[in-house]
């Protein structure tokens, strides 16, 4: 069973993985994905909201889990993702994946952030120097998204 946590607190990444790889010692590959809130000079970000309807969230997520554990026979998987206000730099999600062999926890982390960037229902907000808008859906996440429908 995959785990899956929402939360609007910060967490420690290291300690994340720490926890999550003690006594796997069957596993022989790792991967980890985090992401954080970006800023940069050419589109400056004071802060990200990020709102989701709980509930569904949570399913959706723990659904693209699951399919990322059967289809790429994986140990385990691990989401992890935030909600509320975050300043640049403070981690958004985490996915961790295990599995015998590395190829599988690579895809295997893809996929679930690939299904999480377009499909778990969140909603971006980003506030800077001009004000406050709703962050769009972009066509290259559809297209990331899009390979492992095959």
């Amino acid at each position: 069973m995959p785990r899956v946590r929402l939360q609007a607190e910060p967490f420690d990444p290291g300690a994340e993985t720490n926890a999550f790889l003690k006594g796997r010692e069957e596993t022989g590959a790792f991967v980890s994905f985090v992401g954080t809130v970006r800023s940069t000079p050419d589109k400056p970000v004071t802060s990200l909201t990020l709102e989701h309807y709980p509930g569904m969230a949570e399913a959706q997520i723990t659904r693209f889990a699951e399919e990322a554990l059967e289809r790429f026979k994986l140990t385990d998987i691990a989401a992890i993702h935030r909600f509320g206000t975050m300043k640049p730099g403070e981690v958004i999600v985490m996915v961790m994946a295990l599995s015998p062999h590395r190829l599988a926890a690579f895809d295997g982390a893809n996929f679930v952030m690939d299904w999480l960037k377009t499909d778990a229902p969140f909603w971006k907000k980003e506030a800077g120097p001009q004000g406050e808008n709703w962050v769009e859906a972009k066509a290259t996440d559809d297209t990331a998204r899009d390979r492992w429908k095959s």
